[in-house]
């Protein structure tokens, strides 16, 4: 069995930019609990289609880049860029076509080789100033943005 890292990465290296729907049953368990949901989403492996559509109905040419993993017993820590280019609503803004790339950070709980609990943290504050939904606070001189 391959190990929680590897599913984890499995995840948004290859099903999430392939939409591969019914891919995401061998990493999701089918009640596995999303703390950070949408409100009125359901969880399991569902809820991560749903995630799925609605990141696929907004944005196009999606990337994922994969910074870290980090495993430690039934636990894995990652750390990516998600980016593409804002095609299509979210959030209420309309399709601006611009260019976006913002960090997350996932952890993610597995049992018997699938997720059972997820939580995630995005720099949304980093993403719609991107998408010029927000402005941009000016940096002090000298500062460094990585």
């Amino acid at each position: 069995m391959a190990g929680n890292a590897e599913g984890a990465r499995r995840l948004w290296e290859e099903i999430f930019p392939a939409m591969d729907l019914e891919a995401v049953a061998e990493i999701v368990s089918a009640d596995a609990v999303d703390h950070t949901a949408r409100p009125g989403e359901p969880h399991g492996v569902e809820g991560v289609r749903n995630t799925m559509r609605f990141l696929d109905a907004a944005f196009s040419n999606q990337r994922f880049e994969i910074h870290r993993t980090i495993e430690e017993g039934d636990t894995v820590a990652i750390h990516f860029t998600h980016s593409g280019q804002h095609t299509g609503p979210i959030m209420g803004i309309e399709p601006t076509a611009r260019e976006f790339a913002y960090q997350h950070i996932h952890i993610l709980r597995f049992e018997e080789g699938r997720m059972v609990e997820h939580w995630g943290i995005h720099d949304h504050l980093d993403f719609m100033q991107q998408l010029g939904a927000l402005p941009r606070r000016p940096q002090p001189v000298g500062a460094d943005r990585s």
